[in-house]
C-alpha cells in the first residue's frame, strides 16, 4: 500500500494555533499576529490586552501541538533554553519593528495542544474537531519563561 501524499494529512500545528487563537479572542486578547518571523526565527501568536490597570500586556505565545504518548511530555520539552533565547530574539526585533510597543510589559506564554483521531479528554480549556482529528488546550502556561538573551 502506498503512502499518502502529505497534502492529505492536515498541518496539526496550524490546527494548534487556530485553537489557542480562538480561546485567546474569546478570554479578551487581540491577536496581533500569527506566525510572526524574521532572520532569528518565528512567534506563533503575538496578542494584547488591557490589565485591570488599564496597562496594555504583550504576550508571545508558543504552541506544542502534540499526539497523544509523544516522547517530550507534550512539547514542553521542546522549550529548553536553546528555544527560549530564540524566541526572546524573535521577540527583540518584533518589538525594535514595532517601536510603539517597546515599553509595553511583556511575557512569553506557552500553550500544549493534544491531536487525537478520537476523543478521550474532556477536561481541557478549549476544544475543536477539524478534518477527523480532535484538538483539546490541555495547559496554558503564562510567563512559562523569563526573557533569555544568551552572550
Amino acid at each position: 500500500m502506498a503512502n499518502r501524499p502529505s497534502s492529505d494529512y492536515p498541518d496539526i500545528g496550524t490546527l494548534g494555533e487556530d485553537l489557542v487563537t480562538q480561546w485567546l479572542e474569546s478570554t479578551g486578547w487581540l491577536i496581533l499576529h500569527r506566525r510572526w518571523n524574521c532572520r532569528w526565527g518565528e512567534i506563533d501568536i503575538i496578542a494584547q490586552r488591557k490589565d485591570n490597570s488599564g496597562t496594555v500586556i504583550l504576550i508571545f505565545v508558543e504552541v506544542k501541538t502534540r499526539s497523544t504518548g509523544n516522547w517530550d511530555a507534550g512539547g514542553r520539552m521542546a522549550i529548553a533554553q536553546q528555544k527560549q533565547v530564540k524566541l526572546s530574539r524573535t521577540a527583540a526585533m518584533f518589538l525594535a519593528t514595532f517601536p510603539e510597543k517597546a515599553d509595553y510589559p511583556c511575557r512569553f506564554d506557552v500553550a500544549i495542544v493534544c491531536c487525537e483521531r478520537k476523543i478521550t479528554n474532556t477536561n481541557s480549556l478549549a476544544s475543536f474537531s477539524a478534518r477527523g482529528l480532535y484538538l483539546t488546550l490541555q495547559e496554558y502556561i503564562p510567563a512559562a519563561f523569563e526573557y533569555l538573551i544568551d552572550n
